[in-house]
């Protein structure tokens, strides 16, 4: 739809009624699980110098080398948890689903002058290409929420590096706000906390023990100031005092290390592996720092830190998935959003 300009001459541009983005942001997947599809996918990820911030000439030597074999190894990886029957990755299903729900909330709540759609940082649809299509349909008003409930550097402040950086390549920038991190927001606990509840309800060995696992990053980084080790730190506790529990219930671990520096810890993988050794026969892990189930909590957890579990003695393993798209994680999610609109709606 159009909107007419008073007076303005009859070969004016049409000028579409203007109206307010809401983006999502999902961190990205690669298009297919063939050596080049997740080559480029890898290729894009892991020359991002807010996820690898090595010197380029010590660090594009090394990356050569890992592009030539990690594609078939994470293409095997992807394999295990594909979604054949969309041919997409679990992410992009799920993240879709986020969307298209968040604007049934937006029509519902704010009308339907709210344009609703998703992005991932690296792949499809990208970035750019869904800040110029919300441009097209009229939305001078954007609000970019980055589906990351703790801050960090390669995460949310990549997210929003390449939404700025889309709109250096535009003549009429639309207005842009950038939701911040939401790991202390009492309805994001809530939903985190009613999803552990209902699984050590529905499982038939009781979990002795929780492990909060998020995605790790170096300790330099905590160290030089990213706020992430202290934010996931608080969601602990947060979670921990919604749930009436004390230290002795639940501990905060960290996975997907990568390259030989020293990350923040203690890693997941070893932990439930130290925990069987212990005795503790039964556990339950969930994660988090992830909005969306992924190759991290779908392969990594639910795969391979499973499997050190078990390996270790452990009897019962319980993985909890994300909040994806459940009602209350949605909800949460359009309440964070619509504070942010403030003044725009």
């Amino acid at each position: 739809m159009f909107q007419k300009l008073d007076n303005s001459p009859k070969d004016h541009p049409k000028i579409p009624k203007e109206k307010i983005g809401l983006i999502i942001a999902n961190l990205g997947t690669p298009e297919a699980t063939d050596y080049w599809s997740v080559r480029r996918y890898l290729k894009e990820f892991l020359s991002d110098r807010r996820v690898i911030d090595y010197s380029p000439w010590i660090w594009k030597p090394i990356l050569s080398l890992i592009l030539l074999r990690r594609p078939f190894s994470s293409g095997e990886a992807y394999r295990q948890v594909w979604n054949n029957k969309e041919n997409e990755s679990p992410l992009l299903t799920i993240t879709r689903k986020q969307a298209k729900k968040l604007a049934t909330l937006c029509k519902q709540e704010l009308g339907n002058n709210i344009v609703v759609d998703f992005c991932m940082r690296y792949g499809k649809p990208s970035t750019e290409k869904v800040i110029r299509g919300m441009k097209d349909q009229g939305c001078n008003k954007i609000l970019f929420f980055p589906l990351y409930p703790q801050y960090a550097a390669p995460t949310t402040a990549t997210a929003n590096d390449q939404v700025f950086r889309s709109l250096m390549k535009l003549n009429w920038q639309p207005a842009i706000r950038t939701v911040p991190p939401y790991f202390d927001d009492k309805d994001y606990i809530k939903a985190l906390c009613d999803s552990i509840k209902s699984s050590f309800k529905n499982t038939k060995k009781k979990p002795e023990h929780l492990v909060l696992s998020y995605h790790g990053v170096p300790e330099r980084y905590l160290l030089s100031g990213d706020p992430y080790h202290c934010q996931c730190q608080k969601t602990t506790r947060l979670i921990m005092e919604e749930l009436g529990w004390t230290s002795v219930d639940l501990t905060t671990s960290f996975q997907s290390k990568f390259g030989p520096e020293k990350w923040i810890g203690p890693s997941t993988v070893q932990l439930v592996a130290d925990l069987a050794e212990k005795g503790v026969k039964n556990i339950a892990v969930i994660a988090p720092a992830f909005s969306s189930d992924c190759l991290e909590t779908l392969e990594e957890i639910n795969g391979e830190i499973r499997e050190s579990f078990l390996n270790a003695g452990g009897q019962n393993f319980t993985y909890i998935p994300c909040l994806n798209d459940q009602a209350s994680h949605l909800k949460a999610l359009f309440k964070i959003a619509k504070t942010q609109l403030s003044g725009w709606i």
